[in-house]
């Protein structure tokens, strides 16, 4: 026996539409609207009330954990207060102690600037001469001097160290020496340099 849902006279009767009218001659399902509407308001004061539970949990948690209210811990209403009002003269005292306040004092960029002050006075001190202690007649000189004087005058020789004999499968280590001095300026100096016209740009 056929089970197609055409069999129903009821199913075939609505599968036949009428469309010599141009237009949908059947009216809207207004119970499936009042339904959803009606779920959907049920569903917001279930939702607001277990929010407001919640907060109420919350608050009632918060309190446990503060204790007893006291005059020390009295919530005071600034809002008729309003805001202070503009003191110049408190003011001008705020920026000068800003200007001095001590070291350290937060940077206001992002420290290039420091950093290249920084290398500056250390050039100061290895490419000049300048007194270490003029009591003592110590001097400082420029570290190109100083190497030459190295190269011409040498190193003291440090005194020969006992060595224990070498344990089967070692090896005498060897110390190769680096290819720089360890010190390169930063991109910001560099592009400082080459702005001054003190360096080339790199090609």
């Amino acid at each position: 026996m056929s089970t197609h849902k055409n069999s129903d006279p009821k199913n075939r009767a609505r599968a036949i539409v009428d469309a010599s009218k141009g237009y949908e001659a059947s009216d809207v399902h207004v119970s499936g609207i009042v339904v959803f509407i009606a779920s959907m308001a049920v569903f917001v004061v279930v939702v607001a009330l277990a929010a407001y539970g919640i907060g109420k949990a919350l608050n009632w948690h918060i309190a446990k954990e503060d204790g007893t209210k006291n005059k020390w811990a009295a919530p005071v209403d600034v809002r008729p207060l309003g805001n202070l009002p503009t003191n110049p003269e408190l003011e001008s005292k705020l920026g000068g102690f800003t200007q001095r306040f001590p070291a350290p004092r937060l940077q206001n960029d992002d420290g290039l600037q420091d950093l290249a002050d920084l290398h500056a006075r250390e050039d100061l001190l290895l490419d000049h001469y300048s007194w270490a202690n003029r009591a003592q007649g110590k001097v400082r000189i420029p570290i190109d001097r100083a190497m030459e004087l190295v190269a011409a005058r040498g190193l003291p020789a440090a005194p020969a160290v006992e060595r224990a004999p070498l344990l089967t499968g070692d090896s005498e280590p060897e110390v190769a020496a680096p290819l720089t001095n360890g010190f390169v300026r930063t991109g910001y100096e560099q592009e400082q340099a080459i702005a001054a016209g003190r360096a080339e740009p790199h090609k």
